[in-house]
């Protein structure tokens, strides 16, 4: 069954909170989102497999560790899970980036996709689906449906912020699918905005209305 974390760590949640703030800009809210990635991928990838090898240090050579057979691939579901990636390429440079595009239909509130390109090899990758709101669960489900048509067997689902409706579609629809997440809000309003969240996490990385 899929798990959800909760990551608390006391920096995770004061970057949260000053991302929260309607007063937090474009600029601050970029570099905010870049950082509480950063933060929240060492737990995403803390259970990767590791290998030993030989290596030689400047006094002697010396069994170490190193990441094991294919390295990650993060995609984001666009535009905002765009703003995540670069956090997570902090943290494994050597990650390739496919692009899920979904965007919510105003009136039926349920995702359309109109753009997919992932890496070639994808399917034997480790994939972190990055998207900063977990509300109606609508997208999320869709992305991780369409890379499980790619072949794709290891699959993770990284967010800012979640509602319990979300959580609970995304594990009915994938309960292989562990969820990460920074917070979990109370509720969907009218307009299905998560309350109290933080509003539509595009606008407030890109700048636009």
């Amino acid at each position: 069954m899929s798990q959800l974390h909760v990551i608390n760590h006391p920096m995770i949640q004061h970057k949260l909170t000053l991302l929260r703030k309607k007063e937090t800009g474009s600029k601050d809210f970029r570099e905010l989102l870049k950082e509480i990635s950063l933060l929240m991928g060492y737990e995403v990838t803390r259970d990767v497999p590791l290998e030993s090898i030989e290596i030689e240090t400047p006094i002697c050579k010396t069994i170490a560790k190193e990441v094991s057979g294919r390295k990650l691939a993060i995609v984001p579901i666009l535009r905002a899970g765009l703003g995540m990636v670069e956090g997570l390429l902090t943290l494994v440079p050597v990650a390739r980036v496919g692009h899920i595009g979904l965007y919510r239909d105003e009136q039926t509130h349920q995702p359309v996709e109109y753009f997919c390109k992932l890496p070639e090899d994808i399917d034997d990758r480790l994939v972190i689906v990055t998207d900063p709101m977990l509300a109606t669960g609508g997208s999320a489900v869709d992305a991780l449906t369409l890379l499980k048509r790619k072949g794709c067997r290891n699959v993770r689902l990284m967010c800012l912020v979640a509602v319990p409706e979300g959580i609970e579609k995304v594990q009915a629809a994938h309960p292989d699918v562990d969820i990460y997440v920074a917070a979990v809000d109370e509720y969907l309003n009218e307009n299905a905005y998560i309350v109290p969240g933080l509003g539509d996490a595009g606008d407030r990385i890109f700048g636009t209305k």
